[in-house]
């Protein structure tokens, strides 16, 4: 070890503030920064990692927890040079170990964490080692015979580290082999355009392009969006096109930070930018789309792990041009200036975060080509009631990507509970012939189509849907539901059998099939069916009022009150509750409370036909009763 550098507080200077104040300035920064979003909605795709994510939602954490065990591999691989002059190899193979543990656990929470060990292993070669590739070259260029007996190439310990991580680094990809197979997931072209684009010269200049736009989001972060994807940033198929500016910037300074952190004749500066650049570049490498093509354009996410080589490369150019100026408090100014309005900026975006009709909002003024952007404020809208704004944003969705089959199976929900049927059996066509394998778009093309009263072809439909997607619940309902209106009770009610088997919670199906049952006179497997429901589903006041009607019919008054109030107490302003308890109580000579009840229900809803003509009878017998009396 004679030849590394175990002194890593020269290479990490230490804090100006003492540790224990610098901890907690960076906290109450950090916490100045996010507190606006502390208590906001899930929006995007944390509906899918959290809210509907039943197994954990700690998935929605997956970037902060790839960054935190990433840091700890790298701090553990620190650990192992400062305890190797205190107690020997064994401890130093210890940390080495549990760096690479730390690193396969980051690889875990996310793929990106695997670089962790590349950067451990440049860290021990150019920085710790001190590895001068200038002087190499030089040597190798001389032939000079020094190179031989080059102290690091015969060094013992780094072989057995590189050994280590090698290992280690082939390990994990073993494991995750096993786990999720050799094949990378399926992405499309509105994913990642320049993957599919012809010709690998515009595949280069455009994932370049790509990596000017990455490095100007660290720069300056002020055009940020959830989404990059769906047109956001139109391919350069051209060298006329100005964008290839950014390309020359980009590698321009990326070739001089690189011969600097090489080749520089000061070694501090040569190991701290090696270790800044290591940062900056090798946690990128998975979104680069060198190894494999990855599903985004630009992710934001994937620059969190970077950032800390940016920091550290800003870091040691403002300390760099201080040494270079007697003005020193306007370099102080600046680098204060730019962290106060990273805050700001922080601060900001943190809002965005806070519901999705801001966040998508936020993204129209950056990405106002983006399809995704307008389907996401359509379906706010859409969930919020406002059709008529929604359906705008829709038709722009589709307008800017004509083959959004997404954008047309919610524009055609949203036509068919309007009415307009024809518009939205054209969309959902449409869209099944784009993606014959989109089950939910054939299975709302069904309902539309039964609503045209074009039953043959709805079944058709439903049938795909099913074919597509074997376990759909909501499908062999509305299938169901098709077959009823054909009175076909037999197929109806095997279809919502099925429904119920794949989804025992599903209340629609359950009562569909006691009020087919009861209303062709089948009251005792009503009765059975209903029992079941509720035992499965023991608070749906929907069943218990069902179950209630049958109950009625079958003289089981006591039983059936006892649901009907139950019921009600659940939903107390529901008029149909209270008409058919008054409907109960009428038959079972309760005549007091069904004139209670009905009088409830005619409140509620006082154009209710049938429960007027009830309560019109059960006047007149009261008449004719208190007439007799007298």
């Amino acid at each position: 070890m004679a030849v590394l550098d175990t002194d890593l507080d020269h290479i990490f200077p230490s804090s100006v503030l003492p540790p224990l104040w610098a901890k907690l300035v960076v906290g109450l920064v950090a916490i100045v920064c996010f507190a606006r979003s502390y208590d906001g909605d899930f929006v995007f795709d944390d509906s899918e990692a959290i809210v509907n994510n039943k197994v954990a939602g700690v998935v929605g954490r997956a970037d902060l927890l790839c960054a935190l065990f990433f840091l700890l591999s790298f701090l553990g691989y620190c650990k192992a040079f400062r305890e190797s002059n205190k107690e020997g190899t064994y401890s130093s193979t210890f940390w080495v170990l549990l760096s690479i543990f730390l690193g396969a656990v980051s690889m875990l929470c996310k793929e990106q964490g695997i670089t962790v060990l590349g950067l451990n292993a440049v860290f021990d070669i150019l920085v710790i080692g001190k590895f001068n590739v200038l002087e190499i070259v030089q040597k190798v260029l001389h032939k000079d015979k020094s190179l031989e007996s080059l102290g690091m190439l015969r060094n013992g310990g780094l072989l057995f580290r590189m050994t280590l991580l090698t290992s280690g680094g082939a390990g994990m990809l073993y494991v995750r082999w096993r786990i999720m197979g050799t094949g990378p997931p399926a992405f499309t072209e509105v994913d990642n355009p320049a993957s599919f684009a012809d010709g690998m010269l515009v595949r280069a200049v455009n994932y370049n392009y790509y990596y000017s736009l990455n490095a100007w989001l660290l720069l300056c972060p002020w055009w940020l969006c959830f989404d990059w994807s769906m047109g956001c940033i139109p391919l350069i198929k051209s060298v006329s096109d100005w964008r290839v500016i950014a390309l020359a910037a980009l590698w321009f300074c990326l070739i001089g930070l690189i011969c600097q952190a090489l080749c520089s004749e000061d070694g501090h500066k040569r190991r701290i930018l090696t270790l800044g650049l290591g940062f900056l570049v090798i946690p990128f490498l998975p979104a680069s789309n060198l190894f494999f093509r990855v599903g985004f354009v630009v992710a934001e996410r994937v620059l969190y792990l970077p950032s800390v080589g940016y920091c550290v490369l800003l870091t040691f150019g403002f300390g760099a041009l201080s040494k270079h100026t007697k003005k020193k408090k306007l370099i102080a100014a600046v680098v204060l200036g730019i962290l106060l309005i990273n805050m700001l900026r922080c601060v900001v975006r943190s809002g965005q975060w806070r519901s999705e009709e801001q966040l998508f909002r936020s993204a129209l003024s950056v990405c106002p080509l983006n399809a995704k952007v307008h389907y996401n404020i359509g379906k706010n809208l859409a969930d919020k009631g406002n059709q008529t704004a929604a359906i705008r944003y829709y038709r722009e969705a589709v307008r800017l990507n004509p083959k959004y089959v997404h954008a047309m199976n919610n524009l055609g929900n949203i036509l068919k509970e309007r009415n307009e049927l024809q518009e939205a059996e054209e969309l959902l066509s449409l869209a099944v012939r784009i993606q014959p394998d989109f089950a939910a778009a054939w299975m709302n093309l069904g309902i539309v189509q039964n609503s045209l009263k074009r039953f043959e072809a709805a079944e058709q439909s439903y049938r795909m849907a099913i074919k597509h997607r074997r376990k759909y619940p909501d499908c062999y309902y509305n299938l169901g539901r098709l077959y009823a209106d054909l009175n076909r009770h037999v197929d109806a009610l095997n279809a919502w059998r099925n429904a119920t088997m794949l989804k025992p919670e599903h209340s629609l199906a359950w009562n569909n099939m006691i009020i087919l049952l009861d209303n062709t006179g089948n009251l005792a497997q009503a009765e059975a069916v209903g029992r079941e429901a509720l035992e499965l589903i023991p608070n749906d006041h929907s069943l218990m009022f069902s179950l209630a009607n049958v109950l009625g019919k079958s003289q089981k008054y006591k039983e059936s009150e006892a649901l009907f109030l139950k019921a009600i107490k659940a939903n107390p302003n529901a008029a149909s509750y209270h008409g058919n308890l008054a409907v109960l109580y009428h038959r079972w000579g309760h005549l007091d409370l069904a004139k209670k009840h009905y009088e409830i229900s005619l409140q509620l809803d006082p154009m209710a036909s049938g429960t007027k003509e009830n309560y019109g009878l059960l006047r007149r017998k009261l008449e004719l009763m208190q007439k007799k009396d007298v």
